[in-house]
């Protein structure tokens, strides 16, 4: 109890920073590479489409669901993280999500 109650009334620090571990993004990238050679879009094919079209926002990097053939691209825009949900096999964006 009195462990407990220490925890609890201890200081608390910042928040740890969260940060993805280099096998999980090369994991992304096999599994698009792996997707391409199957006949969908390449990363920077789709990077190529979608980029311009957020001119205004700081591109971050990506995710993919190989599972979905869904490409999930990260943006900052004034503090705000941005996804731009895109299908792997033709390029169209089939989703977006404004914070």
């Amino acid at each position: 109890m009195t462990v407990l109650l220490a925890l609890l009334t201890a200081p608390m620090g910042p928040p740890p920073m969260v940060e993805f571990a280099p096998d999980q993004r090369r994991g992304d990238q096999m599994r698009a590479l792996q997707a391409r050679k199957e006949g969908n879009l390449s990363l920077r094919e789709i990077e190529a489409r979608v980029v311009p079209m957020m001119r205004d926002a700081q591109y971050i990097g990506f995710d993919y669901d190989a599972g979905a053939a869904i490409y999930t691209l990260k943006f900052l825009r004034n503090g705000t993280v941005i996804w731009v949900e895109v299908d792997g096999r033709n390029g169209r964006v089939i989703g977006r999500t404004d914070g």
